[in-house]
């Protein structure tokens, strides 16, 4: 199945339908239904108009946000939301989101167990807690905090979309899932996202992107948040791939982390010698967070980087990892102790192998 494009020319035998706060259910002429609150702000509009554009997701809860009988295809998933204050009004918590307390969940064809469970800024590229600008070929995170993601995920039976609410505080979501319902060939694979955090990293341990997968399929991304606790580059740790049978030597070995996100030499500008951000289709930095400057402690990262157009292929099992390796002033590598928060994006057969449960609130903390 093509993961990007389709045949726009063509009108084949599929149906667009779409979920939201104003059509919960995807049903056919059920949108715009909701009966407007007296007094609200669309008590004056009648029958049809914007009259339940958001939900509120109070502390504790946890949200259907979609539930849908297929066979079928989820083609978009754009969402925003507001907290209703409370702790995120405490001075040195202003300006960060709290999207590490949104967990979102994807369950396919009635599994019990999630095939993506992930932090919900993680998600879509946006981890640490501030919004940026992300422009990508499958996911996109625009002006007004609005955050979307064309992944396309297809499903046999059912797909149910959660989100859990881990903040102390309620939230508003405004949401819409784009899906067609259309016949759909018995062996895909399914997508699939996990989120991971190593706070610190230890000497001689590499972060685990991914590991414990069962199935065949194919590994299409990776969203990292790095924040460096050392002076100095950091960025020397090479990502590595143990597919099928690799047990202690992979397959696939990178040489930097920079190179892997499709950069090269410490992200710097020749110009400006400062880390340069940039977004591409398939690999981007789009954020750096500077409290201190240019190879300082405490400068935190975002990147990305989709394996679409060269997907990691698996029969069996995948494993990937990256090192926490640095670069000392006279001419050495040295382990690092940092903060590193990854999002491992893939497809694969069912049935989907138990994730390592979540860290609780105070440890997914920014």
């Amino acid at each position: 199945m093509d993961l990007l494009f389709n045949k726009l020319w063509e009108h084949p035998q599929i149906k667009s339908r779409a979920v939201s706060a104003e059509n919960p259910d995807g049903s056919v002429g059920g949108g715009a239904r909701s009966p407007a609150l007296p007094g609200s702000a669309s008590a004056d509009l009648g029958d049809g108009w914007k009259t339940r554009p958001s939900v509120h997701i109070n502390a504790g809860e946890t949200f259907t946000v979609a539930n849908i009988a297929g066979p079928g295809v989820i083609r978009h998933i754009w969402m925003t939301c507001l907290s209703d204050g409370g702790s995120y009004r405490l001075p040195w918590m202003r300006g960060v989101h709290p999207w590490r307390d949104l967990i979102l969940r994807v369950y396919w064809d009635g599994q019990d167990i999630p095939s993506v469970e992930c932090p919900l800024g993680d998600f879509f590229a946006c981890g640490w807690g501030k919004p940026v600008q992300v422009t990508s070929a499958v996911v996109c995170v625009n002006p007004g905090n609005a955050m979307n993601c064309y992944w396309q995920m297809p499903f046999l039976s059912r797909c149910r979309i959660t989100l859990e609410n881990r903040s102390p505080d309620g939230a508003t979501l405004y949401y819409q899932v784009d899906y067609t319902l259309q016949e759909l060939p018995g062996d895909i694979c399914y997508f699939h996202a996990q989120f991971r955090r190593s706070n610190p990293t230890l000497p001689k341990t590499p972060h685990v992107i991914l590991d414990g997968v069962r199935g065949k399929g194919q590994y299409v991304g990776t969203y990292i948040c790095w924040g460096s606790n050392s002076v100095g580059w950091w960025g020397k740790g090479e990502v590595k791939f143990y597919i099928d049978g690799d047990t202690d030597h992979p397959t696939i070995c990178g040489t930097g982390t920079e190179d892997y996100f499709c950069g090269s030499y410490n992200f710097e500008s020749t110009e400006t010698h400062e880390y340069q951000e940039y977004c591409t289709p398939y690999a981007g930095l789009p954020q750096v967070i500077r409290p201190d400057g240019v190879y300082q402690s405490q400068t935190r990262f975002g990147m990305y980087r989709w394996h679409i157009p060269d997907p990691v292929y698996f029969e069996e099992r995948v494993k990937v990892d990256i090192q926490a390796l640095g670069w000392t002033t006279y001419g050495k590598f040295k382990c690092l102790y940092d903060d590193v928060a990854s999002t491992a994006f893939w497809y694969q057969t069912l049935p989907t192998s138990p994730f390592p449960q979540l860290p609780p609130r105070e440890d997914m903390e920014i």
